[in-house]
Order: C-alpha cells, then structure tokens, then sequence
C-alpha cells in the first residue's frame, strides 16, 4: 500500500510539470497583453513598454518560464499583476468560500444522490424511477448559471426565504453562513447529484442480479438491510469512482457558480484574473486545482480497499 501511494505522488510530478507548461504557454501566446490592461486605454506604447519591462514580459519566453517554474518550487508563485498582492495572500483570502462551498455541496450531493439511486433500482419501471432517471437527464443538461437564475428567481426573489448573493465567514455569524450557502449549493450540487444518482442506479441494478443477493434474501434478511449492506456496499467502487470525476465538475461549476452569487471564492479570482490578464494568478490558481484533483482521485482510489477486500495495492 505504502509503495502504491509512493509511486502515486511520484507521478503527480509529470503530470504538474505538464499542466504547468501547458498553462504557461496558452497564457503566452494567447492574444492580449497584461501591460495594456494595467497601464489603461490612455497609455502611451512607452508606458506600455516600460510596464512589460517591469513585469518581465520583454524577456524570451522560455526565460520567463525558467524564472517561474524556479520562484515556484522555491514557493513564491509571484505578485499579482492586478491585485498588487502575493498570489499566495489572495489565494488564501479567497479559499474558505470556495472550500465551504465545495463541502457543503458534496455532503449534500452524496447524502441525496446515492438515496436516490438505489431507490430508483429498487423500484425498477416504476413512477419514482422515471421521476429519478428524467431528473438526472433534465439536472445533467441545464447550463449551472441557467439553475443558478432560476433559483434565485425563486427562492429569493419570489418567495424571498433566502438571500440572492453574498458571503458570511463561518466564525461570524454561523447560521448565516449556513444560509448563504444554501442556494450555491444546491445550484453546484444539481448537476453532481443527477451524475452520482444515475450511476448509483446502474451499478445497483447490475449487483441486484448476483447470486449472493438472491441467497441474502433467501436467509430472510430485510430489503434494507440487502440493498445497504449487500447491494451497496459490492455496487461502491463505481459509485466512488464518479464521486471522484465530479470533482471536476465542482472545479469548473464553482467559478459560475461563484460570479453568480458573489462568493469571494477562488472560482470567482480566476475570472477575475482571465478577464485582467493576471498571468501569475491564473497560474497558481489552476496549478493548485489539479493538484487537489490528483490528491482526491488518490484518496477515491485508497478507498476501493475498504469495500472490496478483493482490491489489494
């Protein structure tokens, strides 16, 4: 075990040093100049030419990059061009709402979708299975800021039971964090919970016609006991599997989801620092999304031991 988590973290080397070059060049060589957007619309190109100098924009860029990559394995991923601050400074301003809301969005999508998905299985053909399947289809289709609306329309500006946008800390007002959150979450958790159902009932349908069901049943044991015992527990691997993709879509869905209801969020820094041109800030940003992917499809796969002993590393 020890050795496959050695040999895992090795790997997430390669894979960072690829991601890096990647985001460094699409950076580079796509149209747009991060000195034009600081100096302004009334600069002159010698103010331009002296902020590229300044930043070191004039230099080749295999230099620039040279320069990077050695400030970033020494820590310092740079000052923001836009922000005036340390990329580091901002990220870590920026990462409990977006830490807050990726949890609470996952507890709520897993806690509902897998409910859901082995009831669905069980109740093959039936109207709840219809209602299940059409939801995880409609859920899986609409646009997250489409939802996103909707809901607001809704349940804050309709009905007015929730706020429209905004964010509390959770060690100033807790139960106002918690309602802020609602709507972002259930937004984000829409797309999660319509994925993690339909494959939750898939992956139980398919254990549901196992030999060892039919002689759990034969014993006398409950329904329930069978499908969360039996069932569930053969049927997780794939379920987890898809916990683990999702992460992506948590990723990308909370940068809409962050400029829709003003979170503070790093999703919402990343816009920010694409429509600026904050080279340094984009970078550090994506860079520490892949590595939280790497580290949480690392975990997913760690997990698979503890549901089916057959799975040994």
């Amino acid at each position: 075990m020890f050795d496959f988590i050695a040999r895992r973290l090795i790997a997430i080397v390669p894979v960072l040093t690829v991601v890096a070059v990647f985001v460094f060049l699409m950076l580079r060589l796509t149209p747009g100049d991060p000195a034009a957007v600081i100096a302004g619309d009334n600069a002159t190109s010698d103010q331009i030419a002296m902020i590229r100098t300044k930043l070191g924009l004039d230099l080749p860029i295999w230099q620039q990059f040279a320069i990077w990559i050695g400030d970033v394995l020494r820590g310092n991923f740079g000052e923001s061009f836009f922000f005036k601050k340390t990329v580091v400074e901002l990220i870590s301003q920026r990462l409990e709402p977006t830490l807050a809301l990726s949890v609470f969005t996952l507890i709520l999508a897993v806690s509902t979708a897998v409910p859901l998905g082995v009831l669905a299985a069980y109740r093959q053909g039936t109207l709840f299975d219809r209602l299940v399947m059409g939801f995880s289809v409609l859920g899986f289709s609409m646009p997250t800021f489409v939802i996103g609306y909707v809901l607001i329309y809704i349940f804050a500006i309709d009905l007015g039971w929730l706020p429209v946008q905004g964010y509390t800390r959770i060690g100033t007002d807790f139960g106002e964090f918690i309602e802020k959150l609602i709507l972002p979450s259930v937004t984000l958790g829409i797309v999660y919970v319509a994925l993690i159902a339909r494959i939750t009932r898939a992956s139980i349908l398919e254990v549901l016609n196992e030999d060892y069901i039919r002689t759990a049943r034969a014993k006398g044991l409950s329904n329930r006991v069978v499908l969360m015992r039996h069932a569930l527990r053969n049927a997780a691997v794939p379920i987890l599997t898809v916990i683990g993709i999702g992460v992506a879509l948590l990723i990308g869905g909370a940068v809409v989801t962050e400029s829709v209801y003003g979170l503070p969020g790093l999703g919402r820094l990343t816009v920010e620092a694409v429509l600026s041109r904050d080279f340094p800030t984009i970078q550090a940003v994506i860079l520490m999304f892949s590595v939280v992917y790497v580290v949480i499809n690392l975990v997913i796969d760690i997990s698979y031991t503890l549901f089916d002993p057959r799975i040994r590393y």
